[in-house]
């Protein structure tokens, strides 16, 4: 099993095309998938009582690619099938949702693996001793590890859909559980594609490492959602503009208050967005990208819908003329005055590719973080 028909992914013989599997890879293969290969695909099929054309489909969209009629499946691979056709003939997905659940559980999953080997295993599997060579190190690291990697990804992954679920049945109404007002953001690099040219590459790796776990962890503690990130860009979505407002500013003066990072600039945009498999799409999306584009360095730009939600959820005043008055009204009656967490300055009405003319409003901080 692995990819499409475009002939990209790894293939699972572990070995090059053509070439005969390696015994290590061979070895890993089955202390991780806890089988040996005793299926060709059609048989695999047949076994689990579906279709090959079905089959076929289920594959690809997990991110396989055809192995022609190799033995390549396990019993793991038959009863995944059959769950999956199961569902499908119980009435519980159709046949199209079926194959997205296998089409984002195999994009989600592949990143991770591949992060997992890339950045986390190669490190753990250096040889401990002189004349020792990865390869006899690797299997007892992963049988080692694998248990308690299995159960951490299967808790995080309940944990989630937990989140997810509360989020979902808070919606409004059923069609706000797919087009759903949200705050989204862009968070960009300055310079990035010079800084290419001038770091190596060991080096550029740990800035953007740097860059998405520093964004990540602000996303999360603010309590927004990281959608997902591009080497020099993060995209992330709110519920509230308040929360989307605050991560946006953390953002700016975290990386501010670090030397080794470039400046930013981020752009957020509230409206109608379209979920599909954990992204997110649709006009308030590319507004957010084009504002980001347009932003001063290390400054907050947002569109006049995100600008008239801060204030009418007063996390913001209209003008700092209206905050005065409201204030004064507040003395004279001996009430506390209203107290704001934001600024917005309205900037030049500007032209922006497919979208029209727009007004941003700059974005500020009207006290200072607790």
């Amino acid at each position: 099993m692995t990819v499409d028909d475009t002939g990209s992914g790894a293939d699972t013989n572990g070995a090059d095309p053509g070439g005969d599997p390696h015994p290590l890879a061979v070895r890993l293969e089955a202390l991780i998938l806890g089988a040996e290969r005793r299926y060709t695909p059609f048989q695999a099929a047949r076994t689990a009582g579906v279709s090959m054309e079905l089959a076929t489909r289920f594959w690809r969209a997990m991110g396989f690619a055809d192995v022609g009629q190799a033995k390549a499946f396990t019993e793991a691979d038959v009863l995944a099938l059959r769950r999956l056709a199961g569902l499908v003939e119980a009435g519980l997905l159709s046949e199209a949702m079926a194959v997205q659940v296998a089409r984002s559980t195999g994009q989600t999953t592949a990143r991770l693996a591949e992060w997992q080997i890339d950045s986390f295993l190669e490190g753990l599997t250096e040889p401990p001793e002189p004349g020792m060579t990865r390869t006899e190190v690797t299997y007892p690291i992963i049988e080692l590890l694998l248990p308690e990697l299995e159960e951490f990804l299967v808790y995080v992954w309940r944990r989630q859909l937990a989140a997810s679920a509360g989020r979902v049945v808070q919606a409004a109404d059923d069609e706000e559980m797919v087009d759903r007002r949200l705050a989204v953001g862009f968070a960009d690099l300055v310079g990035f594609t010079r800084l290419t040219r001038r770091m190596e590459e060991e080096e550029l790796g740990e800035l953007v490492e740097a860059f998405e776990t520093t964004a990540a962890d602000l996303v999360a503690a603010h309590g927004g959602r990281l959608i997902k990130t591009l080497g020099d860009e993060v995209l992330y979505a709110a519920d509230d503009a308040g929360v989307a407002a605050e991560i946006a500013l953390r953002l700016i003066e975290t990386m501010a208050n670090d030397e080794t990072m470039p400046e930013l600039r981020v752009g957020i945009a509230f409206g109608t967005v379209t979920t599909r498999m954990g992204d997110v799409f649709g006009t308030t999306v590319n507004l957010a990208s084009r504002l980001t584009s347009i932003a001063p360095r290390d400054a907050v730009l947002v569109d006049t819908d995100f600008a008239q939600e801060l204030i009418r959820t007063a996390e913001a005043p209209a003008s700092e003329a209206e905050a005065a008055e409201a204030a004064a009204a507040a003395e004279k009656e001996g009430e506390e005055p209203p107290t704001y967490r934001f600024a917005l300055q309205p900037m030049w009405q500007r032209p922006v590719r497919g979208l029209g003319v727009v007004e941003p409003w700059l974005l500020t901080r009207r006290s200072e973080p607790e």
